[in-house]
């Protein structure tokens, strides 16, 4: 740190939040990878089979691109735990509808994102964990529940130092 370095006047909230979530994520994404599914893959299947929803309507729940969505819902199919199909609601619209075996996944996979939900909660002591999970429920419910448009994407930033 040099005299130029600005001094901090609140915690890094950004990296704390960031990178508590791609370590997660991380977790998850090797967990699940244990039986052969992608988060993405899981997120499909839990959403789709919460109700009838189209392709357009899972990817926006699981906040991916078409391109992203067509590939995860490839996949699916591919492993027969998903299968696209005219929607019942209205004809020109297809959904995204779970086999039996994709059922039987989804709940394997529920099962495993929950506990490591609860592994990485049950690192804090109970006190913390309730003040944790309504603080950061207030904000994502609050002040961070909408993203600010911004004419230029905003990327994760790279690991390293703080």
């Amino acid at each position: 740190m040099t005299a130029l370095t600005p001094a901090r006047t609140a915690p890094d909230l950004s990296f704390l939040l960031d990178h508590t979530s791609h370590v997660l994520r991380t977790r998850i994404a090797a967990a699940l990878a244990e039986i052969g599914l992608t988060a993405r893959m899981h997120c499909v299947l839990v959403h789709a089979l919460e109700e009838e929803r189209t392709q357009i309507q899972l990817a926006e729940i699981g906040d991916m691109d078409k391109t992203t969505m067509v590939v995860t819902v490839d996949a699916l199919e591919q492993a027969g735990l998903a299968e696209r199909r005219p929607s019942t609601r209205d004809r020109r619209a297809r959904i995204i509808a779970v086999t039996e075996e994709g059922a039987a996944i989804a709940a394997r996979s529920q099962k495993i994102v929950d506990q490591v939900h609860q592994d990485a909660l049950g690192s804090l002591p109970d006190a913390d964990r309730e003040v944790l999970l309504r603080a950061l429920g207030l904000l994502a419910d609050g002040h961070l529940a909408t993203p600010v448009e911004n004419p230029r994407p905003v990327r994760r930033a790279r690991q390293g130092q703080r």
